[in-house]
Parts: C-alpha cells; sequence; structure tokens
C-alpha cells in the first residue's frame, strides 16, 4: 500500500490580502517544490502542483523556470541546504565523512532518485544540462570548495593540492555508484573512499 503524503507537503498555502514581494512568492515556490522532490520525487512535481501547493499561479512558474525539470533542480538545491551543509569543526577529514554521510541518507530517498533520473535526462537535454550547472550542482561544488580551502588555508590540506580535483574524487565516487549501481552506496563504502583519501594507497613505511 502506497502511504499518503504528509498534508504539509500537499496543502495549499493560503493567500493573504494584496500582492506579496517577489521574493517571498519565490521562496515558498522553492519551498513547496523542495518538499515535494524530496517526498515523491519527480512524480510528484508538475507546475500544476507546485502553484497550488505554493499559492502562485502558474504563469508565474513559467516566468522564473523554464521546465518541472529546473524547478525540481532549485528545489532540491534549496531544499538540502541545511541537511547538507558544512560543518567547519577544525578536523576537515570528520567533517567530510560526516557531510558524505548525510548526502549518501539523501541519495537514498525520493530526491535522491529524482536527481538521478534529471541527471540522466540532462545527457540528451541541453537546456536541462544547463540548469542543472547553473540550479544545482555549481552551487554545492561552490560550497564543497569553500570548506576545502579553508582547511588548505588552516594547513590541514597540502599547499599544492587542487580542492576542485578532491570535490570529484570524493562525491564523484557516490554519484558514479548511484549511477551505475553495481555497487551499492554502504556506510562502509563512504568511510573507504574518505580514509583512502587522506592515507594514500601506497603502502605503509
Amino acid at each position: 500500500m502506497t502511504s499518503q503524503p504528509d498534508e504539509t507537503t500537499t496543502s495549499p498555502r493560503r493567500r493573504g490580502r494584496g500582492r506579496r514581494p517577489a521574493e517571498e512568492v519565490r521562496a515558498d515556490v522553492l519551498e513547496a517544490a523542495g518538499r515535494l522532490i524530496l517526498t515523491e520525487g519527480m512524480a510528484g512535481l508538475t507546475f500544476e502542483r507546485v502553484a497550488k501547493v505554493a499559492g502562485v499561479s502558474k504563469t508565474t512558474l513559467y516566468k522564473w523556470w523554464q521546465s518541472p525539470g529546473a524547478l525540481a533542480l532549485d528545489g532540491y538545491f534549496h531544499a538540502v541546504r541545511t541537511t547538507l551543509a558544512f560543518a567547519d569543526t577544525g578536523n576537515v577529514r570528520e567533517d567530510l565523512r560526516h557531510q558524505l554521510h548525510h548526502h549518501r541518507q539523501v541519495m537514498a530517498g525520493p530526491g535522491g532518485r529524482a536527481l538521478l533520473e534529471l541527471i540522466g535526462a540532462s545527457q540528451t537535454d541541453p537546456d536541462l544540462a544547463r540548469a542543472y550547472r547553473a540550479l544545482y550542482s555549481s552551487g554545492r561544488r561552490e560550497l564543497a570548495y569553500q570548506r576545502l580551502t579553508r582547511a588548505k588555508e588552516q594547513g590541514e590540506i597540502r599547499e599544492d593540492v587542487d580542492v576542485r580535483v578532491l570535490v570529484d574524487q570524493l562525491w564523484g565516487a557516490v554519484y558514479h555508484r548511484s549511477l551505475i549501481p553495481d555497487e551499492p552506496v554502504t556506510p562502509e563504502f563512504i568511510d573507504a573512499i574518505v580514509d583512502n583519501l587522506f592515507d594514500g594507497i601506497q603502502p605503509r613505511t
């Protein structure tokens, strides 16, 4: 039996009197899209559905997003900002481990599966590919770069290391296993990619 979505996910937002500021309207739309994508995936995300939940017109959505896929990416990015935030405890190794475990958990849910659908579709849809870079991947990469750059400045990472490559080594491994599911993304896998990166793969002498 399919469980019913939480009422807070599907109940339309009540409109107040008067014209709302554009920033408030956009925030309401992103909140609605984010909740829908995380709980129901792409199946629950249409312009009609988001407009109803956010209490706005479909015309408003078309003005800001060219497709439901673009809106899904933007909503997903905003929905996971807190969950996938980068801690800064002064121990970059454990901070990355913590963030990657949260990333694994999010990717295992409806939102993560929807993101993988969008990544796949973007391979043959140039507009969606541009939206993916602009609304999701560029922002996520920048957050990772900032955390790793601070670690380099604090002496936790060698000065000659390219932090952009580190991002691909860590999160790229997770996306690889997610998109090509020969092997699962397990907690043990997350620990291994972090430990292999920081300890190196050459024999210890």
